[in-house]
């Protein structure tokens, strides 16, 4: 991997780690609420752990998991 697409995938790991954050941030609002939405929220979470996934996609690509 050159030191270019290290930087492309290190720039998106980060936008969606804040992606992820934003959202706990969203989830704990959204269940603050009396009259939560139930629908909202599980989308909110389905989509996290969406980003969780990919987020760890992305970290296997910077750095690979070699058995020596």
């Amino acid at each position: 991997m050159t030191a270019e697409e290290e930087r492309e995938l290190s720039a998106v790991l980060e936008r969606l780690r804040q992606e992820h954050r934003d959202l706990d941030v969203a989830i704990a609002a959204l269940q603050a609420m009396p009259s939560c939405d139930q629908l909202q929220l599980a989308r909110f979470k389905k989509r996290k752990l969406m980003l969780k996934d990919r987020i760890g996609f992305v970290e296997d690509q910077i750095f690979p998991d070699i058995i020596a």
